[in-house]
């Protein structure tokens, strides 16, 4: 069992760490660039060159049944499925086999529509506490289901 994290944009890398020890599961925080981690052996770092998408193939070639991925990017999402992972978003919404089709067709239209110029109200709000507390429940249950797996 591991846990893999598309690092260079998470906002709860905090609040894995603490999850993965508590758990003993390894955790592989992969990025493009050298970052500070903890002093700790199950926290380990995949630096990737800053070639197009090189963090995200890193992790869905190392991606499978007994592993968790940490992304906000949908289409990473998509081939970690596809591997076989369990997939959460950084809120704690998980991807699954049953969302992954919308998410990639809602991200499609919402780039179609910013390049034709429309201007698109809203958007992603602050990540907020609520968001974080989100997160740290389904982080810990699906590595708890990983394990019974």
């Amino acid at each position: 069992m591991q846990i893999l994290v598309d690092a260079d944009a998470c906002p709860v890398k905090d609040e894995i760490y603490r999850v993965a020890v508590r758990h003993g599961v390894p955790t592989v925080v992969v990025s493009n660039s050298g970052m500070r981690l903890p002093g700790h052996p199950l926290i380990t770092q995949a630096v990737v060159s800053d070639g197009f998408d090189a963090a995200d193939d890193w992790i869905a070639n190392a991606a499978g049944p007994k592993t968790l991925v940490i992304t906000g990017d949908i289409l990473l999402a998509d081939r970690a499925l596809k591997a076989g992972a369990t997939v959460l978003a950084h809120n704690g919404r998980p991807f699954t086999a049953n969302s992954i089709g919308a998410a990639i067709a809602t991200r499609a239209i919402m780039a179609d529509l910013r390049a034709g110029g429309d201007v698109i109200p809203g958007g992603q709000g602050a990540f907020s506490k609520a968001d974080r507390a989100r997160f740290l429940q389904a982080i810990d249950a699906a590595l708890v289901q990983l394990r019974r797996s």
